[in-house]
């Protein structure tokens, strides 16, 4: 059987995708599930991810989440993908970071974005920060300072041991990984664009981390068409819509039709082979050191065998707790 990519790690972010006819707890019971399979499987990590008034995804807090899947498991690392930080303050992320890594000790990751809310609603809800690229740099080094005990004041509980922090990067974001020397997550345009990746391990040194993300599925090429649909409303209405079954005959516009093969061209779906032959040239390409894994479809059954299937191309291994990354 194909291998891919010896040494590299493998992880797995799950958004807790929502299905029609569903109510949300569903999307987030499958997500505890699926972090239990995870990590009989052998994935390094297991990350949830934040959204709000999104109706496709249940996922708003994942530091909750984040312990409901800390509790159902026992090895595996448990993270956010991310937390995104104009919407909180740092030390509140702190405390409970801290509050997690207390409780579940050398298994905390805490990845940090700076994605607004969707729409304006929601971000006045939110009352979201400023995402700029001055505030963010700003709120990650606080946030760094509490986790490391040297903020203004003290973040409760004291770790007693350092936590993963992780940023979720495109150009500015790999810029400000490299100096301040933190592991970094790219996914999108900015994986061909090598002259910004060395940039960030020039600049990182012995600390840096590549972290590539990526849509993948190991069966029917089908399986992706959900997933693709749904972003294709989501550009077209201005709403993330739950998952619901395959149909190639569904009624849609020109531009939904452009959209959907967008999103298909994106995502590496197939048989064993082909899935391999893609990441090998994307490990290549870019020098990542781990996968980090995000794909959804309507059938649950489908996806854990996907989920299974990947786990073995990449010959996983079992976490291993206290691992700093």
């Amino acid at each position: 059987m194909a291998r891919v990519a010896p040494g590299v790690r493998l992880s797995l972010l799950d958004r807790s995708r929502t299905r029609a006819g569903e109510p949300d707890s569903a999307a987030l019971r499958h997500t505890v599930d699926r972090a239990r399979r995870a990590e009989r499987s052998g994935y390094h990590r297991f990350w949830v991810a934040e959204h709000h008034a999104v109706p496709g995804i249940a996922s708003g807090s994942p530091p909750v989440l984040m312990a409901a899947v800390a509790a159902a498991t026992e090895r595996i690392r448990v993270g956010s993908g991310g937390i995104m930080l104009p919407n909180h303050q740092p030390l509140v992320v702190a405390e409970q970071v801290a509050t997690l890594a207390a409780l579940y000790p050398g298994r905390i990751d805490v990845g940090l974005g700076r994605s607004p809310g969707f729409t304006e609603p929601v971000r006045r809800a939110l009352r979201a920060a400023d995402a700029g690229d001055d505030a963010f740099r700003a709120g990650v080094t606080e946030l760094l300072a509490y986790l490391d005990g040297t903020g203004p004041v003290t973040a409760r509980p004291r770790l007693e041991r350092s936590v993963p922090v992780f940023l979720l990067a495109t150009g500015a974001g790999l810029r400000l990984a490299g100096e301040l020397g933190l592991p970094v997550v790219v996914g999108g345009p900015v994986l061909d664009d090598r002259a910004a990746l060395d940039g960030y391990r020039e600049r990182a040194g012995a600390a840096a981390h590549l972290v590539v993300s990526a849509d993948v599925l190991v069966g029917p090429p089908e399986l992706a068409w959900p997933e693709a649909w749904a972003l294709a409303a989501a550009r077209t209405t201005g709403e993330f819509p739950p998952l619901e079954p395959p149909a190639r005959d569904r009624r849609s516009t020109g531009r939904q039709r452009e959209l959907v093969a967008s999103a298909l061209s994106r995502t590496v779906a197939g048989d064993e082979d082909t899935v391999a032959e893609h990441l090998d040239d994307l490990v290549e390409r870019t020098g990542a050191d781990e996968l980090l894994v995000s794909s959804s479809t309507w059938d649950r059954d489908a996806l854990a065998e996907s989920d299974a299937a990947l786990a073995r191309l990449l010959g996983a291994t079992r976490a291993v707790p206290g691992a700093r990354r």
